[in-house]
């Protein structure tokens, strides 16, 4: 290989992961020495399906799609603009997630139960009344439940249609009980633990769903206008409207969406598969090669083998990274947990920003 060519793959590879690193420290926040490692036994097996499907560039979809579901539920929206303070700090609520999201999936099991407990000590703190006069409470097990189910079965879609491995049936059935164990914890009672169960869930709350005007404003927040840079828009429409197709159609009629059957199936599609390719292309960029050191120069840092949680997950909205596809030193591979360098020598009251 010539000079040129291998000056070439240099500069692409700079590229690449000048993209990842800004894909993460937009999504995933700066990181922090003192949040747990994602290392060691945790509540599921590196095989389990709930791994697999948050490990993947997918999930930057189903977020969006989870998020638009989620909002058709008139008292869980209205908790949500009262108090999520989405709309004032959205990436840091974005960053709030995607530590849960890491510590209940990949990171110790005492971590994971110190997690569960300190968002549900929160919920307790968010009550108000809807636009309607309603009264709600995010400690409502009705309300949680509702919450559990939207985003599970949003990840599932977005995983069976744009994920690298989609799951088989079991695989799914299996996910769905993963996820159960999490919405178990939060307070959901009995939580469906097969996607056939899921889906009667999902059925049975459509009665007491609406789109109030709380929900489209939201929606077009979520896929009109985010809170990017203009350069970020474009990428980030496909994705909305990758997204957008994984919603049932009768909640994008709820929601006033419109459905294009040909230009999703022409479009809409094949795009929404090469911006998750593209994305996941960008955030499991190998490491810089190693250099000698130059005379006078430090020597390289000393790798170490711990995992921030911020930094192994990137939630767009609720979107996992740097753990994806098994790569050797990842949280989802056989190396356990991804190394990190260390130089060597939002009628409502505001809450604690600790909500999922």
């Amino acid at each position: 290989m010539d000079n040129d060519e291998m000056e070439g793959r240099d500069v692409a590879g700079r590229v690449r992961r000048r993209i990842g690193a800004a894909i993460v420290e937009r999504v995933s926040g700066p990181p922090d020495p003192a949040r747990p490692r994602l290392a060691g036994e945790g509540w599921f097996a590196a095989g389990r399906p709930v791994r697999q499907v948050h490990a993947d560039a997918s999930m930057f979809a189903g977020g969006i799609t989870a998020l638009l579901l989620q909002s058709l539920h008139p008292l869980a929206m209205a908790a949500v603009a009262g108090h999520s303070g989405y709309r004032g700090d959205p990436w840091g609520r974005l960053q709030r997630t995607s530590h849960f999201l890491a510590i209940t999936t990949f990171g110790q099991a005492d971590d994971a139960q110190e997690a569960i407990a300190r968002v549900r000590e929160v919920h307790k703190q968010i009550t108000g009344n809807a636009p309607d006069g309603r009264p709600y409470a995010a400690s409502d097990p009705r309300l949680l439940t509702w919450v559990h189910i939207a985003e599970t079965d949003s990840f599932l879609r977005a995983h069976a249609r744009f994920g690298a491995q989609p799951l088989d049936q079991a695989g799914r059935d299996g996910y769905v009980a993963d996820m159960a164990r999490i919405g178990a914890g939060l307070g959901v009672p009995d939580p469906p633990r097969t996607e056939a169960e899921l889906t009667a869930r999902i059925n049975g709350y459509r009665p007491e769903l609406a789109a109030t005007a709380q929900a489209r404003d939201a929606a077009r927040f979520l896929l009109l206008h985010p809170p990017l840079p203009v350069v970020a828009r474009a990428p980030y429409a496909v994705l909305a409207a990758a997204a957008v197709s994984l919603l049932p159609g009768w909640a994008r009629r709820q929601l006033r969406l419109p459905r294009l059957p040909v230009s999703e199936a022409v479009l809409v599609r094949p795009a929404g598969h090469a911006m998750v390719h593209a994305i996941r292309w960008a955030i499991t960029a190998p490491p810089a090669p190693s250099q000698s050191p130059r005379p006078g120069r430090l020597a390289p840092p000393k790798r170490l083998a711990t995992c921030q949680p911020a930094r192994c997950w990137l939630v767009a909205w609720r979107v996992p990274i740097r753990c994806l596809v098994g790569a050797p030193g990842s949280v989802g591979g056989r190396g356990g947990c991804r190394e990190r360098s260390r130089p060597a020598g939002s009628g409502a009251r505001r809450v604690p920003r600790d909500d999922p």
